[in-house]
């Protein structure tokens, strides 16, 4: 079976480069755009559900893709919830910068891992209910660059923008990434807006950019 993970639209925060995880900040009219065009991409093939991170701009996202695909309103997720960054959620690059240096911890930030145990496990328990389907799960960009980092350690991969789409197939409970050579996938990257490590300096760090 196949999962095609979709990240949010852009919200306000995402604009203004303030980090997000778990604080739900909705789309802006930029985001709810990028969702129609996302929307109108996914509809050139046949879907058997769709599901989201039930914080709000995932949601948001995920209904507006709904209603354009002709899929019933979308499932919540809890597992699926982006990365909890502690005290830094709402900070900006520079503040970043100023209070938490790169050698310093961020009080309250899930560990990658921990973010990886709780998101991989759900998606393969997605792919295990619905054998042979093809489903969309919108979700987010640290939850998206956890599952690239964890499926397809050291493998080159493109922006993951505000409305991208990023592949995956399911073979006897492991995830598998299908290759960035789908025509879906290369317009959602070119339509898409600002990558997540450019709007987030802490994943921007991790990735050594």
């Amino acid at each position: 079976m196949f999962i095609y993970l979709v990240r949010h639209g852009e919200t306000d925060w995402n604009l203004e480069r303030r980090i997000q995880g778990s604080t739900d900040i909705p789309l802006n009219e930029t985001g709810r755009a990028q969702a129609r065009t996302t929307g109108e991409l996914l509809a050139r093939r046949q879907w058997d559900g769709i599901f989201a991170s039930p914080l709000s701009r995932a949601m948001e996202t995920a209904e507006i893709i709904a209603s354009i695909v002709r899929l019933a309103a979308p499932e919540p997720v809890a597992a699926i919830v982006e990365r909890n960054y502690g005290v830094a959620e709402g900070c900006t690059d520079d503040e970043i910068d100023a209070l938490y240096p790169a050698d310093v911890d961020v009080p309250g930030r899930e560990p990658r891992e921990a973010v990886a145990k709780r998101v991989v496990p759900a998606l393969v328990h997605l792919a295990e209910q619905h054998h042979g389907e093809s489903i969309i799960v919108v979700a987010h960009g640290g939850v998206i660059a956890t599952v690239l980092a964890s499926v397809a350690p050291g493998h080159p991969h493109g922006r993951i923008a505000n409305g991208s789409v990023h592949s995956f197939r399911h073979d006897e409970g492991t995830l598998t990434l299908i290759d960035f050579d789908d025509p879906i996938e290369e317009e959602s990257e070119r339509y898409g807006g600002d990558d997540f490590e450019e709007q987030n300096a802490l994943a921007r760090r991790e990735s050594g950019a």
